[in-house]
């Protein structure tokens, strides 16, 4: 293989990929299936990860399925466990699980901005701190939580969303701290993608307005998102930690 090529290569690694059924979790699976990883596949609607793990065994990789709510921490102990047993070690995780969007603060209650909280930072927590042991014994490994750029913006009708993926970055740099050298924990901030959760949102009008709005002229795709966690989870960064990278078509305000 090409040293270049290596330098890229997942072979031989192991990769866990929470929301893994559709949208981003879905291409960075896929992705890190392409690289040469095999990957434990984690989210709610276990027809949708059916489809993903026959692509991926037809790759020739290896792949299993394990439905649960990334809420529940007995779930994410049986993903643990289960990929430990099933495929051997961990060495990647991507923490893809999250979400939210605009709410009013005149009447978005106090309860639902904890629940957008919890949501957007804990399964991460839980499954760094579940995953840094197999891990280290596997003699290294990365880690990349999926973030948001609405964490750099302020903008109207996001401050719960926001207040969460901000903490979700925040989390991701103290991480880097507590877990390296051996353990890289990075964040990807995507800006706004083509994905079933946005389409609710996306307006003839608002996606005019916003690729108009985008320096490269475009939404982006899932792969996108994909590419660059392939990179924060190869070699091709291995003196990268605790940082957070925006992948956003050179947005610099919010264009929602």
């Amino acid at each position: 293989m090409n040293d270049v090529f290596r330098q890229f290569s997942l072979e031989g690694q192991v990769a866990v990929v929470t929301g893994a059924g559709k949208g981003i979790g879905r291409a960075c699976a896929l992705m890190l299936a392409r690289a040469g990883a095999d990957v434990a596949l984690f989210a709610r609607t276990e027809a949708d990860l059916a489809s993903v793990n026959a692509e991926i065994i037809a790759m020739g990789r290896r792949a299993i399925i394990v439905p649960g709510d990334a809420n529940k921490e007995e779930d994410l102990d049986r993903l643990m466990q289960r990929t430990l047993q099933e495929l051997g070690k961990l060495t990647v995780l991507v923490n893809n699980v999250g979400g939210g969007g605009p709410s009013d603060p005149r009447k978005f209650k106090g309860s639902s901005v904890a629940d957008m909280l919890s949501f957007n930072v804990v399964p991460a927590y839980n499954l760094i701190q579940k995953s840094a042991a197999a891990m280290e014994t596997a003699g290294g490994g990365a880690v990349i939580n999926i973030s948001s750029v609405a964490a750099k913006y302020a903008q109207k009708h996001f401050s719960a969303y926001a207040a969460s993926k901000a903490a979700l970055n925040q989390l991701t740099r103290n991480l880097a701290q507590d877990f390296g050298p051996v353990v890289r924990i990075n964040a990807i901030e995507p800006g706004t993608i083509m994905t079933d959760a946005l389409a609710p949102f996306l307006t003839p009008e608002r996606k005019e307005r916003m690729e108009r709005s985008t320096p490269m002229a475009r939404m982006g795709r899932p792969e996108d998102i994909a590419s660059a966690v392939l990179f924060l989870a190869s070699p091709a960064s291995s003196w990268i930690t605790g940082k957070v990278l925006s992948v956003d078509g050179g947005v610099e305000a919010p264009n929602f």
